[in-house]
């Protein structure tokens, strides 16, 4: 069904280029949009009196009545005011503008419930290739999933942002199959890499925060190379945005093909995890490590375990870092400047990331 607002719209541009006035009802006279201000009550029963007849165009009482059709099916009343000649043309274009709008809109939707149930694996192999075929979508174009995640839900701003930045690319699908989340199923050119791909994703969320104003993620899976693997790319990029928000939630674009060792943390199943962090901490967690230990750990890392560059960017003495770090292999039995007990160190806490954010998930 197409909305009031664009009937409206497209009325009112006919009416600017012909100077008729025209008014859309439904089939029980009830007034969609129109151009002029006018009470039409009096010609409600006309028009339902209209549309249970078999004339597709009547001219009565000051004015001309087309029928337009969605698949054989009456869907709208168009008046068009005048009884003259030019009124008639301009009555039909109308009726044949919203005749188009329908066709389009049902494609439109046909293909965003084909695309949907694509994503969401609710369709047999041989009912992918029927439907692709009978909506002309190419089977064996290489595309590739984007999930955008805003922060509010039903952020149809959003969603009209990203539909007017790839409304030219007409062989691109944006689609959303939840309340936050935003797809967009690329079509993508045969030599695009993963660099192409970040690419288009930062020009998303640039484009979303200077024009919508919106701060989102955004999670892309690998190229497929036929439209049967588009669910395996969604799945993937579905993966990069949850391992994005546990272990990289300094970064606003996640690829699943960069997800290093937070991919197989992510896998990990719960009690194996328990059962790794009672034996690294002992029964305690972590969260214990008062404020400045955390920074100190942190910072060591970041400075891949060079004590005198963590020294003098921590603004502290060199000793001071040391006997932190002693501190620390005394509370957990691991001395973080050993490169095994540091990479055991920093395992155990992408795991507590993980285990704390598997918490806040409702099943």
């Amino acid at each position: 069904m197409i909305s009031n607002q664009i009937l409206q719209d497209t009325i009112d541009g006919i009416r600017t280029i012909s100077k008729v006035n025209l008014v859309v009802m439904d089939t029980e006279g009830r007034t969609l949009a129109k151009t002029f201000d006018e009470n039409l009550d009096e010609y409600i029963d006309a028009v339902t009196a209209f549309a249970e007849s078999a004339a597709e165009s009547q001219s009565l009482m000051g004015y001309q009545f087309f029928k337009v059709n969605d698949d054989r099916v009456l869907e709208y009343i168009i008046l068009a005011k005048g009884d003259d000649d030019s009124t008639y043309m301009v009555g039909k274009m109308a009726a044949f503008q919203i005749q188009s709008l329908l066709i389009a809109y049902k494609e439109r939707f046909d293909k965003d419930n084909f695309i949907k149930n694509l994503l969401l694996d609710n369709l047999l192999l041989v009912d992918i290739y029927n439907k692709a075929k009978k909506l002309h979508i190419d089977t064996d174009a290489k595309r590739v999933v984007f999930i955008i995640e805003t922060k509010n839900e039903k952020d149809t701003n959003a969603l009209e942002t990203v539909r007017n930045l790839f409304a030219t690319k007409t062989k691109d699908f944006i689609t959303a199959v939840d309340e936050k989340n935003i797809i967009l199923v690329k079509e993508v050119k045969p030599q695009d890499d993963t660099n192409d791909l970040m690419k288009t994703a930062k020009v998303i969320v640039d484009m979303l925060s200077s024009e919508a104003m919106i701060s989102v993620h955004v999670a892309f899976g690998t190229i497929v190379n036929e439209i049967k693997e588009v669910s395996r790319s969604y799945k993937e990029a579905k993966m990069a945005l949850d391992v994005g928000k546990i272990f990289y939630s300094d970064k606003n674009i996640i690829a699943y093909s960069n997800l290093g060792i937070g991919r197989l943390i992510y896998q990990l199943p719960i009690p194996l995890c328990k059962m790794f962090i009672k034996e690294i901490f002992d029964g305690k967690s972590p969260e214990e490590f008062d404020e400045e230990t955390i920074t100190t750990i942190n910072k060591f890392f970041e400075n891949s375990l060079n004590v005198s560059e963590t020294s003098r960017q921590l603004y502290i003495h060199r000793n001071t870092l040391v006997y932190r770090l002693d501190k620390i292999e005394k509370s957990t039995g691991l001395d973080l400047r050993v490169f095994d007990d540091a990479i055991t160190f920093k395992i155990a806490l992408m795991v507590v990331k993980y285990m704390q954010y598997m918490e806040t998930i409702d099943f």
